[in-house]
């Protein structure tokens, strides 16, 4: 997979992802940080034209660098579970298309810990340049499992002790009165379509984000933060009460 721009290449650089490095001259302190990690990391790059950069990225703003990275999208979902450093957070993506989406997604992820992200080989945005560049890097830091079916999944993740949170508008429960403090897997829908029936109905119970606005949704990558940041909250309160 090729990434690109200074922050996601500098990111994967520190993941230990980066398989090749290319760049153009440009000569400022960020690129010299960069060219210095992979210099230690034993990573030569390639120097090459702006042009050969441009193409590469499809006409993505690459910032004069370039890389080739390794998915090491092999986790599963138990592995997510039995990996977690706590009570496991996990978040759920059924049916997000949008890279840009993703990648803003895996931001908040990132930021806030999560344990894993699952999502579905088919109807789901490629893990690209584009998303890594939306996701500044984050990409290459937050594990992901990729499975066939995302009912499924759930049903695993309940088998694994984790209970199953699904967003939607409609819902009568407000976010911040779930009990996050229990091993948790937060499922998102597509924006527009929302969650599909049949996983609506494999999730444990479902909440909503109150709007009090004129319009009437927010933007799945805005509600992923705002609901993951509600359980690190009530994770950190938790972990006050108990000292």
């Amino acid at each position: 997979m090729i990434v690109y721009g200074i922050n996601p290449v500098l990111e994967a650089l520190r993941a230990g992802r980066v398989k090749a490095l290319r760049i153009a001259r440009r000569d400022d302190e960020r690129m010299r940080e960069l060219l210095a990690f992979a210099s230690t990391h034993g990573i030569t790059p390639e120097r090459v034209t702006n042009d050969v950069l441009t193409r590469q990225a499809k006409g993505g703003v690459h910032q004069g660098v370039v890389a080739d990275i390794d998915e090491s999208s092999d986790h599963s979902v138990e592995d997510l579970v039995r990996g977690a450093r706590a009570e496991a957070l996990i978040l759920v993506l059924d049916g997000i298309e949008d890279p840009h989406n993703l990648g803003a997604i895996l931001r908040s992820a990132d930021a806030t810990g999560v344990d894993g992200v699952i999502v579905q080989a088919r109807r789901s945005a490629a893990r690209s340049g584009v998303a890594a560049k939306a996701s500044a890097g984050a990409m290459a830091h937050v594990k992901i499992a990729e499975v066939v079916n995302i009912a499924r999944a759930l049903e695993e993740l309940k088998e694994l002790g984790v209970w199953t949170v699904g967003l939607a508008g409609e819902a009568s429960m407000p976010y911040d009165a779930v009990d996050f403090s229990s091993p948790t897997a937060i499922v998102l829908g597509a924006e527009g379509p929302g969650l599909r029936r049949l996983v609506r109905e494999k999730c444990d119970l479902m909440a909503s984000i109150p709007m009090h606005g004129h319009v009437g949704s927010i933007n799945v990558s805005v509600a992923a933060g705002v609901v993951l940041f509600e359980a690190v909250r009530q994770r950190r309160r938790g972990k006050s009460a108990a000292q």
